[in-house]
């Protein structure tokens, strides 16, 4: 799998599996308009893409564990306000947001450490027992008994929309919208809380 920002929820669904052994890639080339650096939540407005910029380097086929975050805009604060006014009404915002205002308070130079650590966050927080590998090479799509979901779990793949393997919960803004599935994460987590790994379980 590759690393994200803010998963989506079948991202999630593969991490409680018993069945697998998660590897993320590490030094697969950096991937543009794709989870790694973006992530889709509900806002008032619909479905909203936040998306973490990166320095524009000269190489297009830098790996990405050697991308890194540009700060030249306040991304953060815009991010954090987006999340609060789509998730401040939700059940379960008050109890998880202070385990995330780290990523919205510090700068981490690189993209990949700064997704991982939101990883470990989240499994943390869903109680997930983090049995995650890291890649120590590029992984071959060809491998024997690899299932690769590098490519597959994509914003615009037919893996994350109109699924009916996702779990149905109560959304903040579903009255005006309909259910919306497989947002990002937070939006299981602040609407379901407690209940996101036992929700997670019946989505893979």
């Amino acid at each position: 799998m590759s690393t994200a920002y803010f998963a989506p929820i079948q991202y999630y669904s593969m991490l409680v599996s018993d069945d697998l052994i998660v590897v993320i890639e590490k030094y697969e080339n950096y991937i543009k308009q794709s989870y790694r650096n973006r992530c889709t939540i509900f806002s008032a407005n619909g479905p909203l893409d936040l998306v973490v910029p990166v320095v524009k380097g000269k190489n297009p086929k830098i790996p990405i564990n050697e991308v890194e975050i540009s700060y030249d805009m306040n991304w953060q604060k815009q991010h954090f306000k987006a999340i609060e006014s789509a998730y401040r009404r939700s059940p379960f915002y008050e109890y998880y947001i202070d385990d995330f205002l780290p990523f919205f308070n510090c700068r981490y130079r690189y993209l990949y450490q700064f997704n991982m650590q939101i990883l470990h966050t989240v499994c943390n927080l869903i109680k997930i027992p983090v049995n995650i590998k890291e890649s120590s090479a590029y992984i071959q799509p060809t491998e024997e008994g690899i299932i690769d979901m590098r490519l597959k779990l994509h914003p615009k793949s037919v893996y994350n929309h109109n699924d009916t393997t996702m779990p149905v919960y109560a959304q903040v803004f579903a009255e005006k919208w309909g259910f919306m599935p497989n947002l990002s994460i937070l939006d299981l987590l602040f609407n379901t809380g407690p209940d996101t790994k036992k929700r997670l379980l019946k989505t893979f």
